[in-house]
């Protein structure tokens, strides 16, 4: 539990860490268009095969 404790928990935070880093970062590289959050369209009259929204 001890070895646990001392280098597979802070090995993991770390991991997730550096994961986080990297999609954070690649926005960098994406083009403009698509480094921009995504538009929100107005959904009044939507159909999705016979469920109308």
């Amino acid at each position: 539990m001890n070895f646990f404790r001392q280098y597979i928990s802070p090995l993991i935070i770390v991991l997730m860490f550096l994961i986080a880093l990297l999609a954070v970062s690649a926005r960098i590289f994406l083009p403009e268009d698509m480094a921009a959050p995504a538009p929100i369209a107005n959904l009044e009259q939507t159909q999705i095969g016979n469920i109308e929204l």
